[in-house]
């Protein structure tokens, strides 16, 4: 073994727990200059393909710092975050269809303004 391949290690930048190689921070802690997706949304932004740099533990584990955190937010660079891509009429015309079809009965065609169950169509 060479000694470039005895430093190159497998890690999962997404683990949980111990194991987690980015910092974790409790529930309304996080830094500034870092956001969560929906966070990111509502400012216009997006990832723009980097990594998360952090991950933020759920309100439920805040008070339990022994429980292992099942619903984690990853948290992105504010500052690295690139602007929402606008829609296009190709985007709208697709997502329009999609919904056409989980708005359509398929037996009677009637188009409803919500989404049908699967189970209960009439």
């Amino acid at each position: 073994m060479s000694r470039l391949e005895a430093v190159v290690v497998d890690v999962d930048p997404y683990a949980t727990g111990p194991t987690s190689i980015i910092d974790t921070f409790d529930w309304q802690a996080s830094p500034d200059g870092l956001a969560t997706r929906r966070q990111l949304r509502a400012l216009g932004l997006r990832p723009g393909g980097h990594d998360p740099v952090a991950q933020l533990r759920c309100r439920a584990c805040r008070t339990k710092p022994a429980r292992t955190c099942t619903r984690m937010a990853y948290l992105y660079r504010i500052d690295l975050a690139l602007p929402v891509r606008p829609m296009t009429l190709a985007k709208e015309a697709a997502l329009d269809r999609a919904m056409a079809k989980r708005s359509t009965c398929p037996k009677c065609r009637r188009r409803f303004h919500y989404c049908l169950q699967a189970a209960v169509l009439h």
